[in-house]
C-alpha cells in the first residue's frame, strides 16, 4: 500500500487555503497547514497546524524543517497565503505595494526555496501557486495586486522549466472572484486623490457585488486538489467565470477584450 501524500498549504486560517486543507485531509493526505498565529487559529480536523509567516525567512525555514522532521518528505506545496489591495495606481504608496509583493511574491519565493532542496533530493514534487485571472488580465484600481499575480505567473512558469529535470513540476491555479473574507474585506490604499473618486467608487461597488455573488472557496479548492494530484498542466482555471476569462484572453483580439473589461468595471 502506498504511503499517503504529504501536503503543505500556506495560509489555512480561512478562505481558499482552509478549504483546500480540509479537502486534502478528507482524501487521507498527511496535511500540514501554516498559520501566522497557532494560538489564534481554529483547528482543522486531520490537519497539523504549523506557525509560519511567509514574510519572514527564519519562520519559513523553521516551519519546513519541522514538517520534514515529522513527515520525512513533502510531496505537494500549495502557496495559498496572500493579500489584496484596492486603489488607483497613483494612490498606492510604495510601502503598500511593497507589502503586497512581500506576501504574494516574495512569500512564495521563500517557501519554494525552502521546499525545493527536499523535492530535488526525493526526485519528485508538485508546487501549486495560487495566482488569479488578474495574473493574465488587468484590473482597474487593483494595480498592485494584479502586478503581484503577473509576477507569480512569470516566476512559476520559469521555475517549472528549471526543476522538471528533478521530477518537480509547478502549476498555476487562476481563480476569479471568490467569496472569502479576504475579498469581502479588501483593504484600500490610504491615500485618496479626488480626481479618481467617481470612477473608483463605481469600480469598488462592482467588485463588492461580484464577490458577494461569487462561488465559495470550495470550488477553487477542488481545482487545487486536481492540480496537485492529477495530471500536470501548467494552468488550471476553476469552472465558470475564470475558465471563460482565460478563453477570452487567449482567443479574442485585444480591442474587444479591453472594451469588455471596461464595461465590466463600469468605466466609460
Amino acid at each position: 500500500m502506498s504511503k499517503p501524500k504529504v501536503v503543505v498549504i500556506t495560509g489555512v486560517s480561512s478562505g481558499i487555503g482552509r478549504s483546500a486543507a480540509e479537502k486534502f485531509a478528507g482524501l487521507g493526505c498527511q496535511t500540514f497547514g501554516t498559520v501566522r498565529s497557532a494560538a489564534k487559529a481554529q483547528p482543522i480536523p486531520g490537519v497539523t497546524l504549523i506557525e509560519m509567516d511567509v514574510r519572514n525567512d527564519d519562520t519559513v525555514r523553521g516551519a519546513f524543517q519541522t514538517i520534514m522532521d515529522q513527515a520525512k518528505r513533502i510531496d505537494v506545496l500549495v502557496n495559498s497565503a496572500g493579500i489584496t489591495l484596492l486603489g488607483s495606481t497613483e494612490e498606492t504608496s510604495i510601502a503598500e505595494a511593497q507589502s503586497v509583493f512581500e506576501t504574494n511574491v516574495f512569500g512564495i519565493l521563500r517557501t519554494m526555496k525552502a521546499v525545493l532542496p527536499h523535492m530535488r533530493a526525493q526526485r519528485s514534487g508538485r508546487i501549486i501557486n495560487i495566482s488569479s485571472v488578474l495574473g493574465f488580465l488587468p484590473a482597474p484600481y487593483m494595480g498592485a495586486y494584479s502586478a503581484s499575480k503577473h509576477a507569480v505567473e512569470g516566476l512559476s512558469e520559469t521555475l517549472d522549466h528549471e526543476v522538471r529535470k528533478f521530477g518537480v513540476r509547478v502549476v498555476l491555479v487562476e481563480p476569479s472572484y471568490t467569496k472569502t473574507n479576504l475579498d469581502l474585506n479588501a483593504p484600500q490604499a490610504e491615500s485618496k486623490i479626488s480626481a479618481y473618486d467617481l470612477e473608483r467608487d463605481v469600480v469598488f461597488q462592482t467588485i463588492k457585488e461580484s464577490v458577494n455573488n461569487a462561488p465559495v472557496s470550495g470550488t477553487v479548492a477542488d481545482t487545487i486538489v486536481e492540480a496537485a494530484l492529477g495530471a500536470w498542466r501548467m494552468r488550471r482555471t476553476p469552472k465558470g467565470q475564470a475558465a471563460l476569462l482565460s478563453k477570452l484572453r487567449r482567443f479574442m483580439p485585444a480591442g474587444p477584450v479591453d472594451a469588455s473589461l471596461r464595461k465590466t468595471f463600469g468605466l466609460a
